[in-house]
């Protein structure tokens, strides 16, 4: 296993050690691995998930991993109004308040 302290040991790795290799060797080095969607796409997909869930604690990570992945700002944004009739408007209004700070943290 990489010594490199990823984003799962450095959060929680201190309290749930095996929690966080099964994030790093499942979650993260099978399931987004797979090639069954793209990266983008895969990303696409989790944060309409984390939106429509309303995982406020998760969705700044990957509205950061999406854009690395290639989203655009008006995708995600696009997602979240598009989220605000499927999901409600609650979650959407949240999920846009993130946006805007993860955007923030992000320049273009």
């Amino acid at each position: 296993m990489n010594t490199e302290p990823t984003n799962a040991r450095k959060s929680f790795g201190d309290i749930a050690p095996h929690l966080a290799e099964l994030t790093d060797r499942v979650l993260f080095g099978d399931v987004w691995e797979n090639d069954a969607f793209s990266p983008r796409d895969r990303s696409l997909v989790t944060i309409t998930s984390l939106i429509a869930l309303y995982r406020i604690n998760e969705m700044p990570f990957h509205l950061k991993l999406a854009l690395e992945n290639g989203v655009t700002r008006d995708e995600i944004i696009g997602v979240i109004t598009h989220l605000a009739f499927y999901a409600g408007w609650p979650p959407a209004m949240t999920a846009l308040q993130i946006a805007r700070k993860v955007f923030d943290e992000n320049p273009a």
